[in-house]
């Protein structure tokens, strides 16, 4: 198996193409609102509101998802922005994902399992030797994903308003 930077991961068996990108750029900008839609939307069981998407964003800020605290993180398939994902530093060795988002049209196809090898490369570039994750109980798809890769459950290390459900994954 070949080493693969922290700068670009691809998977052998998918188009999927991860690589980092500010969280504000225009394609990352699109996927964060897509992922506040979908996991608000769930949450509130119903569509959220272009509004209610632009109040999410101010209160739950994307700060700490740029080196050197953290990274940020775009997947595309065959060239089509599709899913995303951030890293940032808790501590110097303990990395949070967050912002793990795959388009539905896309999920299935590898995108998920690609942008967590992609996190957890940029991890281990910034010297973490654990990633940890809060989740809520109605994200199922996502806490199969986490489990499937090698996360365990753990307990609560933030008290985060939707957080039901924290995870962790040692990278050494």
């Amino acid at each position: 198996m070949t080493t693969q930077s922290a700068r670009e991961h691809r998977t052998p068996t998918t188009s999927w193409t991860v690589t980092p990108e500010p969280f504000t750029s225009p394609d990352a900008t699109v996927l964060r609102r897509a992922y506040y839609a979908e996991v608000a939307g769930r949450y509130w069981k119903r569509q959220v509101t272009e509004a209610e998407i632009d109040q999410g964003l101010l209160d739950f800020p994307d700060d700490g998802l740029a080196p050197p605290t953290g990274q940020f993180v775009v997947g595309r398939r065959a060239g089509e922005p599709l899913a995303c994902g951030g890293i940032r530093l808790l501590d110097p060795v303990t990395a949070e994902l967050t912002r793990v988002y795959v388009d539905q049209r896309a999920r299935g196809t590898g995108g998920g399992a690609a942008l967590l090898a992609a996190l957890e490369a940029q991890s281990r570039a910034l010297g973490a030797e654990r990633v940890r994750l809060d989740t809520r109980s109605d994200l199922v798809e996502a806490r199969a994903l986490y489990a499937r890769h090698g996360y365990t459950e753990i307990p609560a290390y933030s008290s985060g308003p939707y957080a039901e459900h924290w995870f962790e994954k040692r990278l050494v």
